[in-house]
């Protein structure tokens, strides 16, 4: 990639690179990165341990994000050679973040790809992570009636 032209292009994101392992923290530190709540994080990681160091990326100030925040795995389902599970490689990452993390968990959205008017193989790799303490976690989001 031509770093230097996509970072002239972007004018409201922040481009990151480098090992998740620093990056993530730094990034969290960063108060030259204006506090915007965090609202999509997309991993592309491919393995176990550099998902389990991303997702510490959840383990700030609730202020940093919004109450659900999407994600994208793209690790989670692929080719008829490929057996992703809950037991290897970014599920397993996400399993065990869940089971470290009382109020604030990564899940499945059920359905989505019936909730999508062309379904695709990338549905299965939308998760949400809710952070059930936000204050702004019960709010309303879905549509209202009428």
């Amino acid at each position: 990639m031509d770093e230097h032209a996509l970072r002239s292009r972007l004018k409201k994101s922040t481009l990151v690179l480098g090992d998740v392992t620093h990056t993530v923290p730094s990034f969290l530190e960063d108060e030259s990165i204006p506090p915007i709540p965090i609202g999509f994080i997309s991993f592309d990681l491919d393995y176990y341990t550099s998902t389990k160091m991303a997702l510490r990326i959840f383990e700030h100030d609730l202020k940093r994000y919004l109450p659900r925040v999407m994600c994208y795995f793209d690790d989670t389902v692929g080719h008829d050679d490929e057996y992703h599970c809950n037991y290897v490689g970014e599920l397993l990452a996400i399993e065990e973040f869940n089971e470290q993390h009382r109020s604030i968990k990564v899940a499945k959205i059920n359905g989505l790809r019936y909730k999508r008017f062309i379904p695709d193989q990338w549905n299965e790799g939308i998760r949400v992570c809710h952070f059930f303490e936000n204050r702004l976690y019960n709010k309303y989001v879905g549509r209202l009636p009428g």
